[in-house]
């Protein structure tokens, strides 16, 4: 791929991590069918195509666009950012980064709350399954130089807390995975037409600390804080943390 499109190292990167994602789901039939003699292993890892689920999918991608764009607004609220003026090319932001967020929490979400979780939980205890998914999730997410690792250590902490909230938020609806998708992607979608739209300006009359490192959200105090807020809700909403892999169960 990187020969092939190696004047365009943003498409290379998107066609080389399709390819590779579609390789992920073909092996998963080989897997699911070798080692544990199950054909329909959506079903198992809670991507269920039913109304239900479709219906948490929604509200998943509803509270994720809330909690996002009310961390906005509350820091706008102290003078640590300001709102700019939408453009005229708003709708066509919303509708791409609407896409891009859903494509972005099917994948996510069937790899680590489907997959990973599924594997893990067959072996280890719930308690271990859940923080050794939501580290593993993290650290995937924050592979870079040492260097890079060290000054934007704050989003390491959120990234394993959402990693925990996306667990507990399966658990607490059934262990289907449309919520988890949902909630994903609400949070990638309200960052998405904030940042791409260009409608938010840092004042900078705070540290960076506390808005977020790089103006990531997550890499700040404030994003902290309400990813405390949006665990808090998906533990209490998770009455077990026994998670179950008969398809019976969807």
């Amino acid at each position: 791929m990187y020969l092939l499109l190696k004047n365009d190292p943003n498409l290379t990167t998107i066609v080389t991590m399709g390819v590779l994602y579609l390789e992920f789901v073909g092996l998963l039939f080989i897997w699911n069918k070798n080692v544990y003699n199950i054909s329909h292993w959506w079903r198992v890892y809670g991507l269920v195509f039913t109304r239900k689920n479709g219906i948490e999918l929604i509200n998943g991608l509803s509270i994720g666009l809330l909690f996002t764009l009310s961390l906005f607004i509350v820091e706008s609220m102290f003078g640590w950012v300001k709102f700019s003026q939408p453009s005229n090319s708003l709708i066509l932001v919303i509708f791409q980064g609407l896409l891009s967020a859903l494509g972005i929490g099917l994948a996510e979400e069937l790899f680590f709350r489907g997959w990973l979780l599924t594997e893990l939980k067959r072996d280890y205890s719930p308690k271990i399954a859940l923080f050794a998914n939501a580290i593993t999730f993290a650290t995937l997410h924050f592979l870079k130089p040492i260097e890079e690792v060290i000054r934007t250590f704050p989003q390491f902490p959120a990234l394993v807390l959402l990693g925990l909230t996306l667990i507990w938020s399966k658990w607490g609806h059934g262990n289907r995975l449309g919520i988890c998708i949902g909630l994903h992607g609400g949070l990638v979608w309200g960052y998405y037409i904030l940042n791409v739209g260009k409608l938010i300006n840092y004042t900078e009359i705070v540290p960076s600390w506390i808005t977020g490192i790089d103006n990531n959200p997550i890499a700040g105090v404030m994003g902290l804080l309400f990813l405390v807020i949006l665990g808090l809700l998906m533990k209490r909403k998770s009455s077990s943390i026994y998670y179950k892999t008969d398809p019976s169960d969807f």
